[in-house]
């Protein structure tokens, strides 16, 4: 994954971000991922007055990559407007392991970025077997 394909990753993320719908934490947050069919799908959050049905942007980037096909996380970019770039919730965490463990995470804001993976993030994430 080169520099240049993961900052295009996280100003997507960016981008994105600020179609977040938040009229009640006005924390706005944007993911981009890369999946494998080389496409970039992106997601923001959507909150909702019951909070419990808010959609964090993360699941909502990964819902819109399995409507269009895709299968599998190459690196995913979120981008919030907080003080400190903020990293996934867990249930995102575990969302995103369904398609990946590997990926590469990079979490931003407008001063600072980090980067990990999947697999730092969540070391032992749930895994159905029957």
């Amino acid at each position: 994954m080169t520099k240049e394909r993961l900052a295009q990753l996280v100003h997507a993320a960016r981008a994105v971000a600020a179609r977040a719908h938040a009229p009640y934490s006005k924390f706005q947050v944007g993911a981009a991922l890369l999946a494998d069919d080389g496409n970039t799908y992106l997601g923001c959050n959507v909150e909702n007055a019951s909070f419990g049905a808010t959609v964090c942007a993360e699941r909502s980037a990964v819902s819109a990559m399995v409507a269009a096909g895709g299968s599998k996380v190459l690196a995913v970019a979120v981008y919030t407007n907080a003080t400190q770039p903020t990293f996934p919730c867990g249930v995102c965490r575990q969302v995103l392991s369904e398609f990946a463990q590997e990926t590469v995470v990079i979490v931003a804001n407008d001063s600072a970025q980090e980067q990990t993976t999947l697999a730092e993030l969540l070391p032992h994430a749930f895994v159905f077997e029957s």
